[in-house]
């Protein structure tokens, strides 16, 4: 087994720990590093593991930076780098540097000085190794500092590895990275090999390529306890004492290359949990040592220590270098060394106020909805705006329910902005596109965009001056139930709540049928007046088939017309029980940066489908900006949740706000806060609300399957450890409290609770009262 595994994310951290919680861990890997920009981190992320064969594997992630070898630490290690994305170069400490971009695979010798430089934003997967691993294979052919490895078939093999090790890093087990880990290195030695160049004291160019591939021929038959140098030298025409001689202009002869590699993958397995239930003599005859007392005999003149004292020795689990947003230990405890110190620096933070009122009266704009300032289903960072508006500007913004054709007659019939997005004939569909999935629906055939996305988006609105760093403010000014048009219901509001199979009860039914949907249509004043909704009647969901004739057993593609024929009302449904309303907007976000088409579903660092009831009249949502213009959507409306939103969905109802829009520049803002925010921060009047999710950027943590793998990773666990650490830096990096002071008021005056279990990347928020830290607020001196 392994421990559990999270990355450190610097963003985690307080503001003026940030700095110092990174270095301190690239020192831990003897590496310096320094952010190009002096503004300091965007983002950055480091996940350590230290493995039982001696190799340490780090993913990182961050803004552009340099980095170098550590002075004064000798560091006798292998690097051996994989650059998921992002460019730069890598150089030897001197004049050779060479130049990598998305997908290339670099060598560095850390024994030698070496510098990388990274240009724009990067993840980077590195293999520190133990210098044997490699030593015994190059021979005298040197490792170069900076060696960018090029086209041959041992490289392009490797890059594909490497990238599949670090998309899965999170959840790999350890096995799974050793096997990785040494098939790269064979691969990269393979490549280097083959790359190598002759000088005046080495090999010619033909004996060179001879040594590599009878190397090769060797790796491949270590299991054969007949390998010889005669058979070898008759498969490929070369005599006995030529291979000799190549093996000896490496300083060792044939059978002491092959011993030694047959010990190292012994050496490998027996540490290795893959392996655990092979006993030593299993492990021995596998590669090729027929005698158990001579496998320990020669095992221990190599190692200094017998087969199973090595086996015990190893550690039984990997060491995973602390996790996402916990602050580095900087005291002492009995026993051990202290801990590198953090660097401190002043607090940069004040207690919130409100932004700068604007100097003029601000713009003024109304987004009416239609199928033309409407995406549904999916964010994009290549969705044209909608509308384009300067800080400050104050937006009225219509909202449609994706439920809407629950009950077409009081919630479509006459509303031209709905019908306009709804339509749906045999021969027409006014919005194609309902879901992140793909356009030609191949894969359930229910439609195109599959599904993958559920909720209707009124924009995206671009706002000027918005850079990724920055924070957009969203204030709600007003929020109100959008009037039914069809005269027959005049004077309502009406939405629907869907009991459906994705709900958190849908596996826990008492009565039968047990896999039923229940759909519930619910009214209220169109004003507002009575502040309660009461439910108008319920019906079991039925398959239904669309207009393109594909039959829905259950509901799975949203704005599918329903067949009033097909299903029962039942009348009389909650009778005397009535909800009260607090309308607000589910989803609220920008688009990300990660990737280019997202599902609605899983909210994440950029908002989108929090489904906090909070976020409603007198709110305002705080996100980080991630792309250019910020690109702002607003949907999934609510009249009503609970926390939890433990059925799939709220009372799904169509409203209309009044948001304005505030820009928060980086390390411009009065509330200093917010630089460097990581996560939706909502503020009301009263409190503040911080949103811990499983993933906090699933996009980025769960590899190139993210969209998916969220649904079948998340947890509440994960979202409270992750709530807790964002509450945790909120207190301390707003009211400058110790981590001790922190921990102790979240557990007497901070209210935990369930945001939502419905949306694949499950929530905790945190409610923080202004009042518990108002007197700690006060005698806070101004901005520092």
């Amino acid at each position: 087994m392994n421990r559990p595994f999270d990355p450190i994310s610097i963003s985690a951290f307080p503001k003026g720990k940030q700095e110092g919680a990174w270095q301190e861990t690239l020192r831990s890997l003897s590496i310096i590093g320094r952010h190009r920009d002096e503004t300091g981190f965007d983002f950055g992320e480091i996940a350590t593991r230290s493995l039982p064969t001696g190799t340490k594997a780090t993913l990182l992630r961050s803004t552009a930076q340099d980095f170098a070898g550590l002075p004064g630490r000798k560091d006798t290690s292998i690097l051996i780098g994989f650059v998921q994305y992002g460019r730069g170069h890598i150089g030897d400490g001197g004049r050779r540097v060479s130049e990598f971009a998305d997908g290339d695979l670099w060598v560095c010798d850390a024994q030698t000085p070496w510098s990388l430089q990274f240009r724009n934003d990067f993840e980077l997967l590195l293999l520190q190794l133990p210098r044997e691993r490699m030593a015994g294979r190059m021979g005298r052919a040197p490792v170069v500092s900076g060696t960018v490895l090029g086209e041959t078939v041992a490289a392009a093999a490797a890059r594909p590895v490497m990238r599949v090790l670090a998309s899965q890093f999170a959840m790999a087990e350890d096995g799974d990275l050793i096997a990785g880990e040494i098939a790269v290195t064979e691969l990269v030695v393979s490549s280097m090999l083959a790359e190598a160049r002759p000088d005046e004291d080495s090999a010619t160019q033909v004996q060179a390529g001879h040594f590599a591939r009878v190397c090769a021929i060797v790796e491949a038959r270590l299991r054969d306890p007949d390998l010889s140098i005669a058979c070898i030298a008759k498969e490929e025409g070369l005599s006995p004492r030529y291979i000799q001689r190549l093996f000896e202009g490496h300083d060792r002869s044939f059978s002491e290359h092959v011993r030694h590699r047959r010990l190292e993958h012994c050496r490998l397995e027996l540490v290795n949990p893959q392996h655990a239930d092979r006993s030593i003599a299993e492990i021995a005859f596998r590669w090729g040592f027929p005698d158990q007392a001579h496998f320990s005999r020669v095992f221990s003149a190599a190692y200094g220590t017998s087969p199973r004292d090595f086996r015990k020795s190893a550690p039984e689990l990997s060491t995973t270098r602390w996790t996402r947003g916990r602050p580095l230990h900087t005291g002492t405890r009995p026993g051990t060394k202290p801990a590198v110190p953090l660097i401190e620096e002043p607090s940069l933070v004040v207690p919130s106020r409100p932004a700068p009122a604007p100097t003029s009266t601000p713009e003024r704009h109304h987004i009416a909805v239609s199928r033309d300032t409407v995406h549904w289903g999916y964010l994009s960072r290549s969705i044209p705006p909608v509308l384009r508006v300067r800080p400050n500007a104050e937006i009225t913004v219509e909202t449609l329910t994706q439920h809407a054709y629950d009950d077409e007659a009081r919630m479509i019939s006459g509303d031209a902005g709905a019908e306009s997005v709804f339509a749906w004939t045999p021969d027409y569909k006014a919005v194609d596109r309902r879901g992140a999935g793909p356009m030609n629906a191949t894969i359930f055939g229910r439609g195109a965009g599959e599904g993958f996305g559920v909720h209707i988006c009124t924009g995206p609105i671009y706002v000027h001056g918005a850079e990724p760093g920055d924070v957009l403010e969203v204030q709600i000014l007003d929020i109100r139930p959008r009037p039914c048009a069809n005269p027959e219901f005049a004077g309502y509001a009406f939405g629907s709540n869907v009991a459906g199979a994705w709900g958190y009860h849908y596996d826990d039914m008492l009565d039968g049928p047990r896999n039923r949907e229940i759909v519930t249509i619910f009214r209220t004043e169109a004003n507002g007046s009575s502040g309660f909704a009461e439910a108008v009647y319920s019906y079991r969901w039925a398959p239904q088939t669309d207009p393109f004739g594909v039959v829905h057993e259950t509901i799975d593609y949203p704005g599918v017309p329903i067949d009033r024929a097909t299903i029962q009302e039942r009348t009389g449904f909650m009778e005397g029980l009535r909800v009260p309303i607090r309308p607000h907007f589910g989803f609220i976000a920008v688009a990300p940066r990660e990737v280019d088409i997202v599902d609605t579903v899983p909210p994440g660092y950029f908002g989108g489908n929090i489904d906090n009831w909070r976020a409603g009249k007198g709110s305002s949502l705080y996100l980080p900006v991630a792309v250019p213009g910020a690109l702002l959507s607003i949907g999934d409306p609510h009249l009503a949740q609970g926390d939890g939103e433990i059925s799939g969905t709220a009372l799904e109802c169509s409203l209309t706000g009044d948001i304005r829009l505030v820009l928060h520049k980086r390390n411009e803002t009065g509330k200093a806060y917010l630089n460097g925010l990581s996560s939706p921060l909502l503020e009301t009047p009263d409190e503040w609300i911080v949103h811990g999710f499983s993933y906090p950027n699933y996009l980025r943590e769960l590899g190139r399957n993210a969209q998916s793998e969220v649904f079948k990773k998340s947890s509440l666990d994960r979202a409270m450890k992750t709530a807790f650490r964002t509450a945790r830096k909120f207190l301390m990096e707003c009211f400058d409290l110790e981590e001790d002071e922190a921990v102790s008021l979240m557990s007497v005056a901070v209210d935990f609770g369930v945001t939502q279990v419905a949306d694949g990347n499950w929530g905790v928020h945190a409610v923080i009262r202004k009042s518990v830290v108002s007197s700690r607020a006060a005698a806070m001196p101004p901005e520092r």
